[in-house]
This record gives structure tokens, sequence and C-alpha cells, in this order.
């Protein structure tokens, strides 16, 4: 989605930006988690209760290669977020549904996973994923579709994986008010940065319930990230992030 920057975060695109302030992240924390993509809308915090349970459909070659990506990306996820999350080997064990296909048949497999109304947005996207909720805001069904040939050609294809499996978790939203982070199209990051690390973990927190309005969540935001700059864990996000097996098998 592409936002307009106000004035007031203007030099999030900048890179002397320090991220690693309350204001900032809390602001982060209401782009990516309380706002979608393809709509204007103000929503409620939404995030997985149950395991996540992911089977890949595989359309192109490479399966071995494709698999490892997704497990190591699951595992980084699983490992911040504290959430059962893990492949399964069939589709009715399943409540995540990830396919790599290829661009001929992007359109008709967002069609047939998403709806028409996802299939209107493919054209200007690599990628794309969605995901369902009860009626507690809880997400209890998710789809990702990578067309590995348009990915691999716009050189995005581990960008795909980790974007658009960590949007399901329940940050939505694309915005160039985030910086430095997967979910801002103007910049580089293929991997989590830091950022989405701390946004993935305040998400995940015990105290933050699904349902939540910005109102409801942002006390509980606030008195987590001052426990979080005290113990360190802000300062030191960057460098706990490339822990994930995906970091050094792209050179970090």
């Amino acid at each position: 989605m592409q936002s307009a920057l106000t004035p007031a975060l203007a030099p999030a695109l900048g890179p002397a930006v320090d991220w690693k302030n309350s204001a900032y992240i809390t602001q982060a924390f209401s782009e990516v988690a309380l706002k979608n993509e393809y709509d204007k809308d103000k929503h409620r915090v939404r995030k997985w209760r149950i395991p996540v349970r992911v089977f890949i459909e595989h359309q192109v070659g490479d399966r071995a290669l494709h698999t490892q990506l997704v497990q190591m990306h699951l595992a980084h996820l699983a490992e911040i977020t504290d959430h059962d999350i893990q492949l399964v080997d069939t589709l009715l064990d399943a409540n995540l549904h990830l396919v790599f296909t290829r661009q001929s048949q992007w359109e008709s497999e967002v069609t047939r996973l998403m709806g028409p109304s996802s299939a209107k947005n493919v054209h200007g996207s690599v990628c794309m994923a969605k995901f369902a909720l009860n009626a507690n805001s809880e997400i209890d069904r998710a789809w990702v579709i990578i067309p590995v040939d348009q990915a691999k050609m716009h050189g995005k294809l581990v960008a795909c994986v980790v974007e658009e499996i960590t949007q399901v978790l329940g940050l939505p939203n694309d915005s160039e008010k985030v910086f430095p982070s997967i979910f801002n199209d103007k910049t580089p990051q293929d991997l989590l940065t830091g950022l989405d690390y701390i946004l993935l973990k305040l998400l995940y927190s015990n105290q933050i319930r699904a349902g939540m309005t910005a109102k409801e969540a942002l006390p509980i935001i606030q008195a987590q990230l001052a426990q979080w700059q005290r113990d360190g864990t802000l300062i030191n996000a960057d460098k706990t992030v490339r822990q994930g097996e995906l970091y050094p098998l792209l050179g970090y």
C-alpha cells in the first residue's frame, strides 16, 4: 500500500532515523497492525490464538529449496512470537495454505483461494497473502500465494516468503511510515529487521488480545516498551533478529 508521508514522520525514510523510541514504535504498530493494505478502515488487533499449521502446495520445481526457506522462516517466527507454528503434510491439517505457483497461473490461483475481490489487486503485486477472522478478531485461516518466476524476476523470492507469511500473523499493512522494515515497499529489506522483531513480539505479547482497539492496546504497548528499554531488548533487537537461520543463508 502506497501511504502518504506525514511531515512528522518524513525522517522515517532517512538512514539516520532511530526507530528505538517508544513513540516511533507505537506509531509503527498502529500503521502495520491496525490498518489494512487494501482498505482505509481502522481495525482492531488481529492475531492467532490457535496453533498455526502450514501446508505448502508446490506447483513448480525447486521443492526442497522453497520448503527450506519456509521452514527456516516459520522457525524464526515461532521463536520470536512464542506461538506454535509448524509445517504439516496435508491440506486437511492446515489453516495456512501456501502456494508456490507461476505467473501464468497467478491470477487464477488468487481467485481460487482468496476470491475475485483479491484478484483485482494482482496487477502491481509480486506476491499476495490474505487471512480470515472469527467473530473475536482471531485469525483462523490464511493463504499465501507466490508466483516464483515473477518473484525471482523482481529479486523478491525470499522477501515474498518472509513478508507474506509474517503479514498473515496479524501485521497486514505496508507503510512508507515504518522504517527499516519489510513492511515498507520503498526500502530494500528482504529479512525481518529489529523493528519488525519488536512489532511481532508486541503483537504476540500475552497481554495483547485479539479484538483490542488501539486505545485499549496503547497503554499495554507503552508499558512493554518501557520494560524492553530498561532490559536491553530494544537496543539489542537488530542483533537478536539476525540469529534467524535465513540470515547467514543470504550472507548476513
